[in-house]
């Protein structure tokens, strides 16, 4: 069965003077025709971690606190897998006022734009079920019912396509541990100009744009 894996690197914050808030806001999705090859490559991480390391992981790769020897590990694994990668990056300098005073329905509206490309591409098949899978971001359950309520009607009526939606937590879903270091990964270009970890990933990239240029 095909899955789309959807997480974000950046904050939403438009204070950007204050400290440790991102300059840039990015959304990415991750689609695998199979997920069974992408969670090989992250259970191969925890086979050659130490007893000690796997303590530490509990059983959870993190883009942030990892080490440079596995973000490249496991980002190499995944440039030669079956996967399609489609990113938004926002500059958050180029947000409209009205859009900056209601984050929630900008964070639906992003993350829509970026599956309807993905749809509009004809990366997903049309006549099978998908799965899309995003990282949990909030607790309350109104605005994860309504993020999930709003994109599924989106897709299905804008491309007939048969999707369902669920919210989960990287322990219970490790494919959302490779989608937040592909994410990551590319946040770190964006934001830093970092692009050591963005190299290894970008062959896998078929689209890459700003929401607003």
């Amino acid at each position: 069965m095909p899955y789309i894996f959807l997480d974000e690197s950046g904050d939403l914050g438009f204070k950007l003077s204050k400290k440790k808030t991102s300059q840039f806001f990015i959304i990415t999705l991750l689609f695998a025709p199979n997920k069974r090859s992408v969670e090989d490559s992250i259970k191969k991480i925890f086979k050659s971690f130490t007893v000690k390391e796997r303590k530490y992981h509990h059983g959870i790769l993190h883009a942030f606190r990892e080490n440079q020897k596995t973000r490249e590990k496991l980002l190499k694994s995944l440039s030669n897998k079956n996967i399609s990668i489609i990113t938004i990056y926002l500059n958050k300098k180029k947000v409209y006022t009205k859009l900056q005073d209601a984050i929630h329905a900008l964070y639906n509206y992003v993350t829509n734009i970026v599956l309807d490309r993905i749809c509009s591409k004809k990366l997903v098949p049309f006549d099978e079920q998908i799965i899309l899978v995003a990282s949990r971001r909030e607790t309350n359950k109104f605005l994860n019912d309504n993020f999930k309520k709003y994109l599924k009607n989106q897709i299905k009526n804008n491309h007939k396509v048969n999707i369902e939606i669920e919210i989960s937590l990287p322990n219970s879903e490790k494919c959302l541990q490779a989608a937040d270091m592909i994410c990551w990964a590319i946040f770190r270009y964006r934001e830093h100009g970092d692009n050591r970890y963005y190299d290894i990933i970008k062959n896998k990239i078929v689209e890459e744009n700003p929401l607003f240029p």
